[in-house]
């Protein structure tokens, strides 16, 4: 198993440029100079302007839209840091794509999440450090070490403030059976009481309420989970609570997808606010006035800087309420 190398070198692929930029900054380090390129083919170069001989490198990439595109290039520059003999390559993936597919729904489907697993360790990355993976059993499709961060200590704070003196009217849903346990957890730590929504997915990006579990009628509401892709679940989640006589509705999300019609659904929903965390960095032309987006740089800064210097995780949070379940 390799050792951490001679000091801290921190890369950015396209997706996270300034999210990269801010945890350098916060670790009071230049950016890795590098460069990525097309060939006129479509093919991707990888450029590195710097030696990272003996280095602990981090490269910082979030696997989202174009999924495909940015995986290739993640795989591409921890290959040429295997190559220019890193001391220690951890690929750093604030939103770790293809988590959605940790299993085989039907007959003949891939475990896709097992597969990208794969190709990272096989390019050469020695370790993962990740935030809120869709499927925490995916952990364990790698067989390098995974630190799976959470944005709760984000979130938790922000929400705590945002309903100062009226948390004895708040209640948390979980949109779904699947994310009934990061919604208990996000309930427990803000001391409210908690609902679920049951639905059923006839297909993928498609869902349909069918019941809701708990009192809503007059309290202020905060659906929690862990992606926001198509907002369709989320936008149900809502219609459905607010039908049921919620006061208010706000939604806190770690990974921003928004894909296809997210953007506008979320306009016309009659959600109050959505609080999201950086992971996938938001372009300006999605920033709608609903969404308040909140940086957790500082937290995979801090990991970064702990894993350099062989600290365990288990104190990240300190300070948090009470000890977080990892």
């Amino acid at each position: 198993m390799n050792v951490r190398g001679k000091d801290i070198k921190i890369f950015a692929a396209s997706s996270s440029i300034n999210f990269a930029s801010e945890m350098a900054h916060y670790l009071g380090l230049p950016l890795g100079k590098s460069e990525i390129s097309r060939f006129s083919d479509g093919e991707t170069k990888i450029s590195l302007f710097e030696t990272v001989r003996g280095s602990d490198v981090f490269v910082v990439q979030s696997t989202c839209h174009p999924v495909n595109d940015n995986i290739m290039e993640l795989l591409l520059m921890i290959d040429a840091f295997k190559r220019a003999s890193a001391g220690r390559i951890t690929a750093v993936i604030p939103y770790f794509g293809y988590a959605r597919q940790d299993r085989k729904a039907k007959s003949r489907d891939p475990i896709s999440a097992k597969l990208v697993a794969d190709l990272l360790t096989t390019a050469g990355a020695d370790r993962i450090l990740t935030m809120d993976l869709h499927a925490p059993q995916i952990q364990g499709f790698f067989n390098i070490p995974v630190d799976d961060l959470v944005g709760m200590p984000v979130l938790v704070p922000y929400f705590k403030k945002k309903y100062d003196g009226r948390l004895d009217n708040t209640v948390v849903v979980s949109p779904d059976f699947g994310s009934i346990n990061r919604a208990r957890s996000f309930a427990t730590k803000l001391n409210v009481s908690m609902a679920i929504i049951d639905k059923r997915r006839p297909e993928a990006n498609v869902s349909e309420v069918m019941n809701l579990i708990g009192e809503v009628k007059d309290k202020d509401v905060v659906i929690y989970d862990d992606m926001i892709d198509t907002a369709g679940s989320i936008c149900n989640a809502v219609d459905a609570v607010i039908e049921r006589g919620a006061k208010s509705v706000s939604v806190g999300i770690t990974h921003a997808v928004l894909s296809g019609p997210a953007l506008e659904r979320l306009s016309e929903s009659p959600v109050e606010e959505i609080a999201i965390l950086d992971t996938i960095e938001l372009p300006e032309e999605k920033r709608i006035d609903k969404i308040n987006v909140l940086s957790v740089s500082h937290i995979f800064a801090e990991a970064v800087s702990r894993i350099f210097s062989d600290k365990p995780m288990t104190t990240l949070y300190e300070g948090f309420d009470d000890e977080l379940d990892y």
